[in-house]
């Protein structure tokens, strides 16, 4: 690779300036910027480079927020359902919650939302029949039922935002909590929209001002215990949007009230996994709608300054919406998100917007997000980095995006030379990765690929966070093995189908468990879907369902597309039934070996015509004693088929196994053109190029052959170690 520099964003610090400037030289940054918690010197600001200046809008103002402490950002709390064990319960409001995160709100406005439930019988108290004491902290319920649980929801400020709370606790700085404030307020927005002015003046060298991100957080709730310090999160979560005001001006657009339950629903809280209400829609609606008209009068307070706005698609995103369609009327110029893994570079590259960005890992912090030594005594950051950027590159592969860069502390670097040049030689694989994208597109095989849920393209190539906080959902590792494929794929909605979106389609995936936006829960009880998905795989379509697709109670089936996959699960009514025998037998070597399906319990075919590829012999009497479970099956349904897998978990076995399945499904056969026959490699082809990339996703040597329109083309490549061949 010929040395090359540009799309490249290095986090400088001052009083390292020597080291900066090295590393800038190093990776070919064009770029320096800064980090929460660092500053630039002059002497790095005026070194030819351009600029990037982080700001978090809502923070960073604690002499203003002390003074205005009525205009903090604010969320709902729940307590834990407390049991009644007479006719009087005290329950106290901030017992379960960390005191350092917030703070209750019982202004005569907040009140108003109050609302405390009897969790036995499912009904809310009326005001009469509940106390609160200010002094202690605590309300009481009067005229309790005994031994029905009760739990107190209420307004709280938050006193100390989340990202700011977690750099200070990751890095142990002796520093003063920064609080959020809401521009919902009036009074908020003037001030912003003077600190904003004057921020431009005093930074005259800003190329480049990176908001970090707009006004409201991703929900991240912390507990008082140690020992369940994370009582919630979720990436998509709205909970941190709400206010007396907000849900004031929110009746007088949509004429009705949303309520303290709306938001908490029995403690649950609504999770981006569950499927969205009508009410959900409505308030992310409404959000939008302000983070936009207020956002983009900061936009162009910026533009108005000669410098280029970026929006960080993390921290405080919610509201920005990306794949909703409006995101252009904000005006950003780049968009810049944090990557652990494929489809987390797929969400950024699919944005529309000029200029896309990944920050990657590791950060440079003393420890990473788990808790994990990175840089400092214990850490190997260098086997880090190739480990995120083996699950990068191959979705760099499939899709551009125009810069990379790192986020942290410079100086911790210095000890971990290995980190250093690693980190170079990522760099100059990025930038030749690039410019394939820019000659052309890479090779895609002829079948195209729709994602099913209830999100639809809202919540393209993600489910609710990182990739490893989501362990226990099928559909985000299926994004992530997507995510490297040559494939085209899109996302949509249950509508969606109603409107024709499977026209350009020639597989449909829908997995989850039962209940979950991603297998789409009640969304399945709508009889036109069902009829137009069974009418399209007659046509010719496959339906591939994972875990409990199309599930939902209520009908003959719980699977609704039983009858195409051939296959259903038994809830407890069929346990008197007979079960239909089979042989496992992969006769045309769809699957690859070492691929792997976790068993799943009560699974059984609906008329013995869909073929088993895999199952299960169950012997230690864990599930059925001395039967077989089908854990992979293809049946034909008219011109098309069903396909059924009872788990998918990320692998490279299990990757192979998915592109092998869609392959199959489209008629192509499970082996072609520009496909290893290393699953343990992948490649891409660039034909206005005549480029081949090769890439190792593992730790071990391997040795792969790729037939090519120009031959057989072998290559042996080093542990996670990328390789350019010209074929024209």
């Amino acid at each position: 690779m010929a040395k090359q520099s540009g799309g490249f964003t290095l986090p400088g610090e001052s009083g390292y300036e020597e080291l900066t400037l090295q590393m800038a030289r190093k990776w070919g940054a064009d770029v320096i910027r800064d980090s929460d918690g660092t500053v630039l010197s002059e002497e790095i600001v005026h070194a030819g480079y351009g600029i990037y200046s982080t700001i978090c809008i809502i923070r960073d103002h604690n002499e203003w927020a002390k003074k205005n402490r009525d205009k903090l950002q604010q969320t709902f709390l729940c307590t834990p359902a407390a049991v009644a064990e007479g006719e009087e319960l005290t329950i106290s409001l901030m017992e379960s919650f960390f005191r350092e995160q917030f703070a209750v709100n019982d202004t005569e406005a907040a009140f108003r939302y109050w609302e405390v439930y009897d969790r036995t019988n499912n009904t809310k108290l009326d005001n009469e029949r509940w106390a609160y004491d200010k002094s202690a902290g605590t309300v009481t319920v009067k005229r309790a039922v005994p031994f029905h649980k009760y739990t107190v929801s209420f307004l709280a400020y938050r006193i100390w935002e989340e990202i700011s709370m977690y750099n200070h606790t990751t890095n142990h700085w002796d520093k003063e909590h920064l609080m959020q404030i809401d521009p919902r307020y009036p009074e908020t927005r003037e001030y912003l929209l003077g600190w904003m002015k004057n921020w431009c003046e005093t930074h005259p060298d800003t190329t480049v001002v990176r908001f970090t991100s707009m006004f409201y957080n991703f929900v991240w709730i912390w507990g008082s215990s140690e020992r369940n310090r994370s009582l919630f999160s979720d990436w998509g979560s709205y909970d941190y949007t709400v206010s007396a005001l907000a849900l004031d001006e929110f009746e007088k657009i949509y004429g009705y009230r949303m309520t303290a339950e709306d938001f908490i629903n029995q403690n649950k809280l609504h999770v981006t996994h569950m499927p969205g209400t009508g009410k959900k829609a409505d308030w992310m609606d409404f959000v939008n709608d302000f983070v936009i008209s207020f956002g983009k009068k900061l936009i162009d307070l910026v533009h108005a300054y000669g410098k280029k706005a970026y929006v960080f698609y993390d921290d405080s995103w919610v509201g920005v919406e990306p794949y909703n369609g409006r995101f252009r009327e904000f005006g950003f110029d780049g968009l810049i998100k944090c990557v652990f893994s494929g489809y987390e570079a797929r969400l950024c590259a699919g944005v529309d917007v000029p200029v896309h960005e990944l920050r990657l890992h590791p950060y440079l912090f003393p420890v990473g997000l788990g808790g994990a030594p990175t840089f400092t005594e214990g850490g190997d950051p260098a086997l880090d980095a190739k480990k995120y950027w083996n699950s990068v590159r191959r979705a760099l592969l499939r899709a551009k995006t125009d810069r990379i860069g790192l986020g942290g502390y410079l100086h911790l670097v210095e000890g971990f030379p290995d980190f250093c040049d690693y980190i170079e030689k990522v760099s100059d694989e990025f930038r030749l990765i690039r410019s394939l994208h820019d000659a052309g597109k890479p090779y895609t095989i002829r079948t195209k690929v729709a994602v099913l849920h209830s999100w639809g393209a809202l919540r393209s190539w993600t489910l609710s966070g990182h990739f490893h906080e989501t362990y226990m959902h099928d559909l985000i590792h299926i994004n992530e093995a997507l995510s490297g494929l040559p494939v085209e794929v899109k996302f949509i909605s249950f509508q969606d189908v109603r409107d024709g979106a499977l026209a350009d389609v020639d597989v449909v995936i829908n997995a989850g468990r039962a209940g979950s936006a991603w297998s789409g829960g009640g969304d399945w009880k709508d009889e036109d879907v069902v009829t137009i998905l069974t009418k399209w795989v007659w046509e010719g379509g496959t339906f591939l369902g994972v875990n409990e697709p199309s599930a939902v109670e209520g009908y003959d089936t719980y699977f609704r597309m039983a009858h195409v996959l051939g296959i259903d699960e038994d809830t407890g009514s069929k346990v008197c039934h007979g079960r239909w025998s089979f042989e496992a037998e992969d006769e045309e070597g769809i699957l690859p070996v070492g691929a792997t399906v976790a068993a799943k319990e009560h699974l059984y075919l609906t008329d013995g015509k869909a073929k088993v590829l895999k199952a299960a012999e169950v012997h230690d009497g864990s599930l059925a004693d001395g039967t077989s479970l089908p854990l992979v099956c293809v049946n034909g349904f008219g011109k098309g088929k069903g396909i059924y897998l009872a788990s998918f978990r990320m692998s490279l076995e299990n990757t192979r196994m998915l592109y092998q399945l869609i392959r199959y499904a489209g008629g192509e056969g499970t082996d072609g053109l520009y496909m290893t026959d290393n699953l343990y490699t992948e490649c891409a082809y660039y034909p206005e190029s005549g480029k081949l990339v090769i890439i190792n996703n593992s730790d071990r040597e391997q040795i792969t052959s790729i037939p090519t329109e120009a031959g057989i083309k072998t290559v042996t490549l080093a542990p996670y170690d990328t390789a350019f061949a010209e074929l024209l």
